[in-house]
């Protein structure tokens, strides 16, 4: 495996930290999980459970040990440090200042270990006015301006399913940068501060609306972007049995293609029509896909290049072959929990492959473990 023999301390709980250190679990690095020993990581407590722990606990810490330590003891400090001698890599989430007051910053860890790549993730950086700042995801996606623009024209902002800053604002940015800096260091020798912020990470996603804004200062209204609502081409239609179709027909061979399956060849020069006359398409194509069922559209779609796609629920999108094909689905069995499924790797390297070995360990569970390897190491 491509991270075999990095050693990765993860102080990181909830989301972005956990998601950044199991996409390195699966890929073979040695993610050790360090935790407060009465608690641990609060996803561990969150509902629904499978065994002890959430699902959500499961699936972010799979691959991965736990040990215990309590950071605000002396002792605790002690043995922490003594593993960041023999560790790659260091991944913490909490507000700048706190690791420095606990003796644990990167300025006092580097004088342990030069080598050491130490990553943390916030939700605004460790500089700026907002730097101590509390916040979550929907905090970071409003003071990106993405929030503003997320909904239906005339509406209020909509909150996304999924959290965008926590997993693309922060921890793909943060596996990046720490994959750069473990590069970096076989030239160098030496490690680095990898400066994490959820809101940078978000600004940078808006590549298709931000820079329109920063070139002619035009500002985008909710509803009314291109490829958030603005284009007939690029919407989503409710079919006969409130069913749902997407269309992402962009180009002109598929909006084509689109234009003449629903029998309205007439609609073929409207792909780049003005906004007032997409809203007039986008009500006379709705028209006609509410005519037939999402099944009877699907067989119509199903040997043209479209573009055209069913809206599926997630007990469909399990189902689904190329969901399967891709093995995004994974059954694992465990000889506590039984038989479970867990969401597999996005990353397919062809020679070696990352994969999902373990569930998530119990509070604790290497702490003797990691005790005895250091207590061999001081003899």
């Amino acid at each position: 495996m491509p991270l075999k023999n990095t050693r990765v301390l993860d102080l990181t709980r909830l989301l972005p930290g956990p998601y950044c250190t199991m996409l390195l679990a699966d890929f073979g690095a040695e993610v050790i999980k360090v935790e407060e020993p009465k608690m641990g990581d609060y996803a561990r407590h969150y509902e629904p459970k499978l065994g002890d722990n959430s699902v959500l606990f499961h699936s972010l810490n799979r691959n991965k040990k736990s040990v215990c330590l309590n950071l605000k003891s002396e002792e605790g400090k002690a043995d922490f440090l003594e593993m960041v001698e023999k560790a790659d890599v260091v991944v913490e989430s909490f507000r700048p200042g706190v690791m420095e007051r606990l003796g644990l910053d990167y300025e006092k860890l580097k004088q342990v270990n030069p080598a050491l790549v130490y990553c943390a993730i916030t939700g605004y950086g460790q500089t700026g006015p907002y730097a101590n700042k509390p916040g979550h995801d929907i905090n970071y996606l409003s003071y990106a301006g993405l929030l503003h623009l997320m909904g239906e024209k005339g509406g209020k902002p909509v909150i996304p399913a999924t959290q965008i800053a926590d997993i693309g604002g922060g921890a793909l940015p943060a596996t990046v940068g720490i994959l750069l800096a473990l590069l970096e260091r076989k030239n160098s020798g030496e490690g680095q501060f990898v400066d994490i912020s959820m809101l940078d990470g978000v600004i940078s996603w808006l590549q298709t609306l931000l820079p329109n804004y920063l070139s002619h200062h035009t500002e985008s209204n909710r509803g009314e972007q291109m490829l958030a609502g603005g284009l007939a081409a690029y919407a989503v239609y409710e079919t006969k049995d409130a069913r749902f179709l997407s269309v992402g027909a962009l180009e002109p061979k598929f909006w084509g293609a689109f234009c003449l399956a629903i029998e309205r060849s007439d609609f073929i020069p409207l792909l780049q029509a003005p906004l007032q006359e997409q809203y007039r398409l986008k009500y006379e194509i709705q028209t006609i896909i509410s005519k037939k069922t999402l099944a009877d559209w699907l067989t119509i779609f199903s040997s043209l290049e479209a573009c055209v796609s069913p809206v599926l629920s997630f007990d469909e999108m399990i189902e689904d072959p190329q969901v399967i094909a891709r093995g995004m689905i994974q059954t694992m069995k465990h000889n506590t929990v039984g038989e479970t499924k867990q969401v597999g790797t996005p990353i397919k390297l062809s020679r070696t492959p990352g994969g999902i070995r373990t569930l998530a360990p119990k509070l604790g569970e290497h702490t003797a473990e990691f005790m005895e390897e250091m207590e061999i190491l001081r003899k």
